[in-house]
């Protein structure tokens, strides 16, 4: 599950969603035990509300949204993982992970939470907006079955997950949502938390090295004929359709590795790519988009084709909704925009904008792997003779690396700060005007 900042609603979404459990529970699988009906629920807490500019209210943010599902016993989580305040700056140090563990544990065992039966049990105004949010979801499980089940209907679900956020990235950049230290009260003392080099967690270089020398060296020192035997055996499994799950334990006797396993079975079965939920048409509005879409088009006009962008994310980094953002906003704008999804190599990206003949390449890394990924990228981008296709990188960056990828090359860097995104599309247009 997840938690939003609107701790009232979401405390009534959690009700909801226990209330709906119970139902569905009961009434379509025949489950007779109330026990077993109990949604038992773990939470992640949201970091996208977590802000650059004057992070440190970041642990309010952070206060509120647990309470939103702590305060009601009868939706209670069972377990909370918390962001660190500090997550839009950088990589969190064991300190700031700390804190955020010390808020559960003051939580838990210096105030009465625990002490009392549900606080909201009885209200009026509570219970309207948790029958409201139930009747909502109801309605929105009829529509997913209608379509054929939650399989049949991802994309939709995807796509409604995208077009939602987008909506809330323009209200911020509109102010219509008010975003403390963002778009209003933005006037701040400098914070001493951020002060000093130390202030985010850095990774030694030597940590990449050393795991792939022992990662060596656990190869060396298996049965090698076990492990391919083993390999060939699930590979096996996985080709005539039979349960992989007792191979799987072969291997994992045999010592081989998570990255074998995968890959044997990626030799079958092929790479999911999910949809991306961003619509090949975006209707959006407002002065901003139209001077932006005339540029785009002057530009086009100039190139003698459409601007086109390709956007990447490169890496493990599985967090989606900026690159999601950015493809939106750029076929909004009129340009043609490439996004294929997470978890791309930085030679799959340099293969596919050579290969649609991308005009600007942009990149989205928010894991802290940014200098690695984006010297690849920028090597591969060299040796295609791509030097005039301007490289774009957005992310959790701090400063220090942001000049450091511009030293490698990169012709513009945003974080978080930057929420004004037809803002970027412009300044896309205007580097890649310069090299035209």
């Amino acid at each position: 599950m997840n938690a939003g900042l609107r701790f009232v609603t979401e405390t009534c979404k959690m009700r909801a969603f226990v209330r709906l459990w119970d139902e569905i529970g009961r009434d379509r699988y025949g489950v007779s035990d109330e026990k077993a009906r109990r949604f038992r629920y773990g939470v992640q807490v949201n970091s996208l509300g977590l802000t650059e500019n004057q992070a440190e209210n970041n642990v309010y943010r952070i206060l509120l949204e647990t309470l939103a599902v702590t305060l009601s016993k009868d939706a209670r989580a069972r377990a909370v993982q918390l962001p660190a305040w500090n997550e839009a700056l950088g990589l969190p140090r064991p300190w700031d992970q700390q804190w955020s563990l010390r808020m559960q544990q003051i939580l838990a065992y210096e105030t009465d939470l625990l002490e009392f039966e549900d606080v909201f049990e009885g209200s009026k105004v509570i219970e309207a907006k948790t029958a409201e949010l139930a009747e909502g979801a109801r309605a929105e499980l009829k529509r997913i079955a209608a379509l054929g089940g939650a399989a049949a209907a991802i994309e939709t679900m995807k796509g409604a997950l995208v077009e939602s956020n987008r909506q809330r990235v323009e209200a911020i950049e509109s102010g219509a949502m008010k975003v403390v230290g963002v778009n209003c009260f933005t006037e701040a003392e400098p914070s001493p938390l951020e002060a000093g080099e130390k202030s985010i967690q850095t990774v030694d270089l030597s940590v990449e090295a050393d795991q792939i020398a022992r990662l060596k060296a656990w190869r060396a020192q298996r049965n090698r004929a076990e492990a391919e035997a083993a390999i060939a055996a699930l590979q096996a499994a996985a080709q005539e359709a039979r349960n992989v799950m007792p191979a799987s334990l072969t291997c994992a006797k045999a010592g081989v590795t998570t990255g074998e396993w995968s890959q044997a079975l990626r030799a079958v079965y092929g790479e999911y790519r999910g949809p991306t939920g961003v619509a090949l048409v975006i209707e959006t509005g407002g002065d901003d988009i139209e001077a932006v879409k005339r540029d785009v088009a002057a530009l086009s006009e100039k190139l003698g084709r459409q601007l086109s962008l390709l956007v990447g994310k490169p890496g493990l980094d599985g967090h989606s909704n900026g690159a999601e953002q950015i493809a939106a906003r750029g076929r909004a704008v009129g340009m043609e925009v490439h996004y294929e999804g997470i978890r791309l190599t930085p030679r799959e990206i340099v293969a596919a904008a050579k290969e649609k003949r991308a005009h600007a390449v942009g990149l989205s890394i928010l894991s802290g792997s940014h200098l690695d990924l984006v010297q690849e990228v920028v090597r591969l981008m060299r040796a295609e003779d791509m030097d005039a296709v301007p490289l774009i990188v957005g992310g959790i960056i701090p400063p220090a690396d942001a000049l450091a990828l511009r030293q490698m090359g990169v012709a513009a860097v945003y974080t978080p700060k930057d929420f004004k995104i037809t803002a970027i599309m412009s300044d896309i247009v205007r580097l890649v005007d310069a090299r035209a």
